[in-house]
């Protein structure tokens, strides 16, 4: 049997193939490979000595597309959210109040930013925030609700509503 580094190399055009299949653009599909040899490497530790060296490749090139997709569709989401910029034309009134938002957001601490742009733009788990923090999940929890509560309020606050004037 070929060592390890050999039969990674004889992979590489078959996952780049395949990435390229996911995602219709050389470069994207390049990257993609590149993040699963990087995977790969970094858990060779992990493979079974008896599984086929291919399908394992391949599994993690295609979790990895995935994964990448939803961060992708969550990330627009929240910048639909931040900015209003939506595919449909947004109404003066959903743009006022995304500006206001974003301008909340800006304005929360650093430590409540990061935690949700970790979770609702990033996907991350609340015990992956509590790894990187290294505090209890609980914690997360309870900071990344009082960061939800002082976005609300913040940005509820700022939202000013026109006077109506009447026309005779």
């Amino acid at each position: 049997m070929p060592p390890f580094d050999e039969q990674l190399r004889e992979l590489i055009p078959r996952l780049r193939r395949f990435a390229l299949s996911l995602t219709r653009h050389s470069s994207n599909a390049d990257d993609l490979v590149q993040i699963c040899l990087e995977r790969a490497l970094g858990s060779v530790a992990s493979k079974r000595p008896d599984g086929d060296l291919r399908a394992w490749l391949f599994t993690i090139l295609y979790r990895q597309f995935v994964d990448s997709h939803r961060r992708s569709r969550r990330y627009a989401r929240m910048l639909e959210f931040f900015t209003g910029r939506d595919d449909t034309q947004p109404s003066t009134e959903r743009t006022v109040i995304a500006q206001s938002t974003l301008q909340a957001f800006e304005r929360l601490s650093t430590e409540q930013r990061a935690l949700l742009l970790w979770v609702s733009v990033e996907g991350l788990s609340y015990q992956q925030v509590a790894d990187i923090l290294e505090v209890p999940i609980g914690t997360v929890m309870s900071r990344l609700s009082r960061a939800r509560q002082a976005l609300r309020q913040l940005s509820e606050g700022e939202i000013t509503r026109p006077a109506l004037r009447r026309l005779k």
